[in-house]
């Protein structure tokens, strides 16, 4: 079956950075599009970042400028650079796949940003 694995999570300080890993296999990776979204406890799962099928990007409003979403298409993987981490991006970060009549989900990668 399809799969999502996550890695690069991780205890990060302030101002720190980590780079997120999303590998998937049994899907046609170029033609989904792919997202980063982050759920913190409490608060509902928000979309982070999307990267289209053509490569076009789109951020939340509160990682603008900070974060960069980038796929592999040869390697099946997309990547979430995370630069400037504030405290309050702590959240577990779920990997998708989506296009029509399909939508996938990695298991999660905890992110702590604390000093």
């Amino acid at each position: 079956q399809v799969q999502l694995v996550e890695s690069g999570g991780g205890l990060v300080q302030p101002g720190g950075s980590l780079r997120l890993s999303c590998a998937a296999s049994r899907i046609a990776f170029s033609t989904y599009n792919m997202g980063w979204y982050r759920q913190a406890p409490g608060n509902q799962r928000e979309l982070v970042a999307t990267i289209y099928s053509g490569g076009s990007t789109k951020y939340a409003d509160s990682v603008k400028g900070r974060f960069t979403i980038s796929r592999d298409n040869a390697k099946n993987t997309v990547y979430l650079q995370m630069n400037s981490l504030k405290p309050e991006d702590t959240a577990v970060y779920y990997c998708n796949a989506a296009r029509f009549l399909s939508d996938y989900w990695g298991q999660g990668t905890q992110v702590t940003v604390s000093s």
